[in-house]
């Protein structure tokens, strides 16, 4: 009878740590959208609005990639934008690496799906308090191409994060 009660006791404990370290609260902010079924259309700007009240706690700033096997770069473009409440926009071209040079996707997941979780700001402070737009769209085109590509297969949902 004793050791039933050592070993429900250690269950009890086992389970009340692994609570406490599983719910950390690190994310501020994590939404994604879906682009629709036939592709991420050319100059469709994928939108999120978020509140900051800290203004003093560095921010890590994730643009969040969910892709499958119909995406047929090894590399992804993106033209970002940061709306800060005083209507102060901060516009970035970005590139970012999804497949390794045998052509396996990068990011994770057991699927075809991959999911990337892509740095777009590191150790940001919000200089103020107060709704924030971000908006992120693709610019990829084909070798010799002006126009970019008008549905970019294979990418699924583009998401933005933050986390102290």
């Amino acid at each position: 009878m004793m050791t039933i009660l050592k070993r429900n006791n250690f269950s009890i404990v086992l389970v009340a740590l692994f609570l406490m370290f599983s719910c950390d609260d690190t994310t501020d902010f994590n939404q994604y959208k879906s682009v629709g079924s036939e592709g991420w259309k050319a100059n469709e700007k994928v939108v999120f609005e978020f509140d900051v009240k800290d203004t003093i706690a560095p921010k890590n700033l994730f643009i969040n990639i969910r892709n499958n096997s119909e995406y047929a770069f090894s590399n992804l473009y993106v033209i970002t934008e940061l709306v800060f409440p005083n209507e102060t926009k901060v516009v970035d071209t970005l590139q970012y690496e999804m497949a390794d040079k045998t052509g396996r996707f990068l990011g994770e997941g057991f699927t075809e799906i991959k999911e990337n979780k892509l740095f777009y700001k590191e150790k940001k402070a919000f200089p103020i308090s107060g709704k924030y737009i971000f908006n992120v769209r693709h610019a990829m085109r084909k070798n010799g191409d002006v126009n970019p590509i008008e549905f970019l297969k294979g990418i699924l949902d583009v998401g933005f994060s933050i986390e102290n």
